[in-house]
């Protein structure tokens, strides 16, 4: 299976604070790397490039050992809205007054819906 992933900026690299490679992903949600990258190809996490290394997952996407809810289908949204890869994670980590924070913080806060309404909207 060939996994494409996005190079990002140095910009957006910033807007997440802790990185977490694909075998770490693995490791915390208990998974082999294969279906790790399935995730990734199928859109329920987004992993992008920083630098020459390889994929790489913000941290704040898992909650123990699983996804966090309401992040996949608010990638589905995003996508359908013609979304690239990094244009969703800057999307996802911009900070939005009328949230307050950003996206994913509401993600974080269990305000998944609202979240993606707004991602909706984005494609009208």
């Amino acid at each position: 299976m060939t996994l494409s992933v996005a190079q990002i900026d140095r910009e957006t690299e910033q807007l997440v604070d802790e990185w977490l490679s694909l075998p770490e992903v693995a490791a915390r949600l208990e998974l082999p790397l294969g279906r790790v990258k399935q995730l990734l190809k199928d859109h329920k996490l987004l992993g992008v490039r920083r630098g020459s290394g390889g994929p790489h997952v913000p941290a704040v996407f898992l909650d123990g050992k699983d996804v966090r809810k309401g992040l996949p289908g608010t990638l589905t949204v995003l996508q359908d809205a013609g979304y690239d890869d990094v244009e969703a994670l800057r999307w996802l980590f911009t900070p939005d007054d009328s949230l307050p924070g950003t996206p994913m913080d509401a993600i974080k806060a269990g305000r998944h819906t609202e979240v993606k309404r707004r991602a909706q909207a984005l494609a009208f």
